[in-house]
C-alpha cells in the first residue's frame, strides 16, 4: 500500500514563503507523475502543479504560477512545493498525491493515492 504523508505547512504572513514536503513510501515513484492540490472550506480541491517523470516537465495553475515551484527527489520518493509570495488565497489544506496510470494531470480523479493533507494559513 502507498503511504503520502505532507508535511511543512503552517502559518506564515502575506508575502511570506513555506515549502512543503511530500514523502512516500511503499512504492517507487520515479516513472510516476506527482501532483499537488489544495481545498478550502467549502471549495473544491483545486489543482495547484504537477511533475512528471523524470521530473523535467512541470505544469501550475495559473494562481499559483511564478511564485510555486515543484520538485522531486525520487532516491528519497519526496516530492517539494516551495511556496514564495503566498497570498491570503492560498490559505488551504494542501495534500500530495501520485498519479500512476496514465492519463491526465489536472483533476483529482486523475490521481491514485493521497496524502491526508497539511494545513497552511496566510495572514493578511
Amino acid at each position: 500500500q502507498v503511504q503520502l504523508v505532507e508535511s511543512g505547512g503552517g502559518l506564515v504572513q502575506a508575502g511570506g514563503s513555506l515549502r512543503l514536503t511530500c514523502r512516500a513510501s511503499g512504492r517507487t515513484f520515479s516513472m510516476y507523475a506527482m501532483g499537488w492540490f489544495r481545498q478550502a472550506p467549502g471549495k473544491e480541491r483545486e489543482f495547484v502543479a504537477t511533475i512528471r517523470w523524470p521530473g523535467d516537465n512541470a505544469d501550475y495553475a495559473d494562481s499559483v504560477k511564478d511564485r510555486f515551484t515543484i520538485s522531486r527527489d525520487n532516491a528519497k520518493n519526496t516530492v517539494y512545493l516551495q511556496m514564495n509570495t503566498l497570498k491570503p488565497e492560498d490559505t488551504a489544506v494542501y495534500y500530495c498525491a501520485v498519479r500512476v496510470n496514465s492519463g491526465r494531470y489536472y483533476y483529482v480523479n486523475d490521481y491514485d493515492y493521497w496524502g491526508q493533507g497539511t494545513q497552511v494559513t496566510v495572514s493578511s
